[in-house]
């Protein structure tokens, strides 16, 4: 299996890899900085540079449903490298860091908004969307407001690991009823902003809660009886 660079440093943007297996999708190699999509967020794009000094775009990163293996999505008609041959991979760093902050204002939300999450999504146009188990809508001004307030805050993020077992025992962790966090693996991820927010999370963010900076909300729409999306930006 790709060691995950990413789950230990959301700040790494290069690193020295060597192809392991090339599928009918893309690459695969033994470590990579590269996020594959899921929970919500985009996968990584950017690019490999090869030993002759090709460089290819990578067009998107995500996990095999079958072997789960992370893979790397190359352009069209790339030239496809050997196995056991060495590469350096660059994320696009512009745009992954403007996934981390709206990941990360999400998670911001969640504190503001203690409901269970019946859904989300960020894009790549600087925008994101949550939605929430909630009978009425909140403020939408006082939401932005205190939004940004925390935006704002020194509060720094930390990412530890729990068993299944542990996870079993604090189910008030848990805030998405449409996803629940990967089980088997012997551990889980949590992603905590410190005395705000902590729950099982596989996505990159921000170090501190200051780095978001200011936020817009853009709308609160009914999308069911007891469901509330709420779309943000970054201003």
């Amino acid at each position: 299996m790709t060691e995950l660079l990413f789950h230990e440093d959301a700040y790494a943007r290069n690193c020295a890899a060597r192809v392991v297996a090339m599928t009918d999708d893309g690459l695969v190699v033994d470590r990579s900085v590269f996020y594959p999509r899921g929970g919500g967020q985009p996968g990584d794009t950017g690019w490999i540079t090869r030993e002759d000094g090709t460089r290819v775009a990578v067009a998107d990163t995500f996990r095999d449903r079958e072997t789960g293996r992370l893979v790397h999505r190359l352009e069209d008609d790339a030239p496809v490298p050997a196995i056991g041959e060495p590469l350096h991979l660059e994320i696009d760093w512009e745009r992954r860091y403007r996934l981390m902050r709206l990941h990360s204002a999400m998670h911001m939300m969640c504190a503001i908004i203690p409901e269970p999450v019946t859904g989300g999504n960020i894009r790549d146009n600087g925008s994101a969307r949550l939605e929430f188990d909630l009978p009425e809508p909140p403020d939408k001004a006082a939401l932005e407001a205190r939004l940004n307030e925390l935006t704002h805050q020194d509060i720094p993020m930390r990412a530890l690991w729990i068993t299944d077992a542990e996870l079993d025992a604090r189910p008030e962790l848990v805030r998405t009823l449409s996803v629940q966090p990967p089980r088997g693996a012997g551990r889980i991820r949590l992603v905590e902003f410190e005395g705000v927010d902590i729950q099982p999370c596989g996505g990159t963010h921000v170090a501190n809660a200051r780095e978001i900076g200011d936020i817009r909300i853009d709308s609160i729409k009914k999308k069911g009886r007891l469901n509330r999306r709420i779309t943000l930006s970054l201003v």
